[in-house]
């Protein structure tokens, strides 16, 4: 019996350190920016997709889909970044769901679905409970600031453009607050998945 975990955050959260705790202890993870990675490659249906729709200039000289020039473009505009969501969300759904149905058929034990828009994508029916890593908005401008050089007031505005944590936290089954150091933040993960395992 394969279990499926949607694990999720904001910037800045301690998702991804979340995520290589659950590797270390056993857990099979799927990384959301990866698959996305790989629903853009060159002549893919995805790819024709996003070419018919936002022209040649998306087009990088190896073949390639020039992730900067297409940002640029959906970026700037809410209904570009609808249009670019309704192209490659369903795709990576479709992706996940071949990748969680592979690894039940292995046995499996868990799988970890590490998606910072699992809520936004709709891609919650992959899986069967949700956990929520959150920091508070001070730590986690400190953290985004020491791994992006990002100015503060960047940050902030990416951070206002996201899904806000009272909101994740009311969906999820488990919240993982990760205000505190390693040490902490490992017990926390490690509780959660000792009651996973009964």
């Amino acid at each position: 019996m394969t279990r499926v975990i949607g694990l999720t955050g904001g910037m800045g959260s301690g998702k991804s350190t979340v995520s290589q705790l659950l590797a270390e202890f056993g857990a099979v993870i799927i990384d959301a920016d990866m698959v996305g990675h790989e629903a853009y490659q060159p002549n893919t249906k995805t790819w024709q997709e996003l070419v018919a729709s936002f022209g040649k200039q998306i087009v990088a000289q190896d073949g390639s889909i020039d992730r900067k020039k297409l940002g640029a473009i959906v970026f700037s505009s809410q209904e570009q970044l609808e249009r670019l969501n309704r192209i490659v969300h369903p795709r990576m759904f479709e992706m996940m769901k071949e990748r969680i149905e592979q690894y039940r058929q292995q046995g499996v034990k868990v799988v970890v679905l590490d998606a910072a828009i699992l809520f936004e994508a709709n891609w919650t029916p992959l899986v069967d409970t949700i956990w929520v890593v959150v920091a508070s908005e001070p730590v986690v401008i400190a953290r985004a600031k020491a791994r992006t050089g990002l100015p503060e007031e960047q940050i902030r505005s990416r951070l206002h453009s996201q899904m806000p944590n009272e909101e994740r936290m009311k969906r999820a089954d488990a919240v993982i607050h990760n205000d505190g150091t390693f040490t902490d933040l490992r017990t926390r993960v490690s509780v959660l998945w000792s009651a996973l395992e009964k």
